[in-house]
């Protein structure tokens, strides 16, 4: 099994440990992982609002980068790149005006994108292609005792349904469960974590992030698991601000879901870049009898 790998901007630098766990896990169960050649920024969110055109281009460079490598498939990890991809393809296909614009800025530098690659999340990969069952099986600790906060974020699930329903997932609890671990009531699952607003309007961001460690808190969460670099770091990198504007005293460990899956399937720390977190888990996974 191989799959051409896109990891985007924030896996290269502030979302590392997403990068080594998942690159970890996939070794461990036999997939291969080839990163897309000369890969580029997807043009993340933002861009879309000030030259439509251009920022389909930016993410189309990589879809047609793809095509050309001959993959039909193609995993992007962090939520803003899957989601961004998704909704290059959605709109290109779409709208045959925009397709037109969009391969007239491709033209220059020899590309033409044809609609034939398909964006994939490493959840929907490892819940749906490599199958919950396999991966427990292949498992060398239990999970069990962990009691884990299963925080999917606002974007991969959103705005269509895709691989997941799109206001109750459960492909991260699933895993997880079969794994041993135990998933604590978390109707947040969904909620935005405040995304960029953090560097805007930070009152607000604060609050989401507040709202997120309390509802896990509360229900006896041993960590918050995430599938989005920056639903991460604001998690992880703002609960002393969080702490000091409201008088609380929450620390809680945020991990990328690779990281707990990698310590199931025998993955060193250091192979997941645990060392990487803020926060650390205290509960380690207990090992299963041959």
């Amino acid at each position: 099994m191989e799959y051409l790998y896109y990891p985007g901007c924030s896996l290269e630098c502030s979302g590392r440990a997403y990068d080594e766990s998942l690159r970890a896990v996939f070794r461990v169960l036999g997939v291969k992982l080839t990163t897309l050649d000369d890969w580029n920024c997807c043009g993340a969110t933002m861009y879309m609002s000030v030259d439509e055109a251009a920022s389909l281009a930016i993410s189309a460079r990589n879809l047609a980068l793809a095509e050309r490598n001959g993959s039909r498939e193609l995993i992007a990890p962090c939520s803003a790149c899957y989601t961004v991809l998704l909704k290059t393809n959605r709109f290109l296909r779409e709208s045959p005006e925009l397709k037109v614009k969009v391969d007239r800025l491709l033209e220059p530098a020899g590309l033409a994108y044809n609609l034939s690659v398909r964006v994939r999340h490493p959840l929907d990969v490892l819940v749906n292609d490599i199958g919950i069952e396999l991966i427990g099986l292949t498992a060398n600790s239990s999970l069990s005792g962990i009691n884990f906060a299963h925080y999917y974020g606002c974007q991969i699930v959103r705005p269509e349904r895709g691989f997941d329903d799109q206001d109750l997932p459960s492909t991260m609890d699933r895993l997880f469960e079969r794994l041993g671990a135990r998933a604590v009531y978390f109707p947040f699952k969904t909620r935005c974590c405040g995304g960029m607003l953090m560097t805007t309007f930070s009152a607000v961001a604060l609050q989401l992030v507040k709202d997120l460690l309390n509802g896990a808190g509360q229900e006896g969460a041993d960590c918050i698991l995430t599938t989005c670099p920056m639903c991460q770091i604001n998690l992880e990198c703002y609960q002393n601000r969080v702490n000091k504007t409201y008088g609380t005293t929450y620390r809680m460990p945020i991990l990328f879901f690779t990281q707990l899956l990698g310590l199931a399937l025998g993955c060193s720390e250091n192979d997941l870049g645990l060392h990487r977190n803020l926060v650390p888990l205290e509960k380690a996974p207990a090992a299963v009898a041959g």
